[in-house]
């Protein structure tokens, strides 16, 4: 095996473990990488001896160093960042509404839905499994943001 093929070993092994960190999450794909430059190291120890194999070991070091470094510090990678901000706002509970009001389920309540009462669509959340849309509810219990609801019957 020539040097050429060794380095290209340890090149693959640095690009899996930087498509790990950006990409494919969870570590599997860096490990593999890891092992591939490891590889490419232990190969430069048996065929080429210990000089060069410390040598591979401190190059190999230093380019993962200095390619990690880099690729914290270019701006290439704020292409692929999220840069929208989050200005939804938690379910508002007016001082409207309080327990025994009623309404109905705009949608189908699998636990957790939207009812209107009077003018105002909040979400709520069922007491029972599923309650239907365009059932009349009642509120049972406002506990801080969240409403809890029942069908009436």
């Amino acid at each position: 095996m020539k040097l050429g093929s060794i380095i290209l070993i340890i090149f693959v092994g640095l690009l899996l473990m930087i498509l790990d960190f950006l990409v494919i999450p969870g570590g599997v794909v860096a490990i593999l990488g890891v092992l591939c430059m490891i590889a490419g190291v232990v190969t430069t120890f048996i065929l080429y001896g210990a000089t060069a194999g410390t040598i591979m070991i401190f190059a190999v070091a230093i380019v993962t160093l200095l390619s990690f470094y880099f690729m914290m510090r270019t701006k290439t990678w704020r292409k692929l960042q999220l840069h929208t901000q989050i200005d939804s706002k938690m379910n508002e509970i007016s001082d409207q509404l309080k327990v025994g009001d009623q309404g109905v389920a705009v949608s189908r309540l699998a636990q957790k839905g939207t009812g209107r009462f009077g003018d105002q669509m909040m979400e709520v959340t069922s007491l029972q499994d599923f309650v239907d849309a365009n059932t009349p509810i009642e509120i049972v219990k406002i506990d801080q943001n969240e409403i809890f609801v029942k069908p009436l019957k």
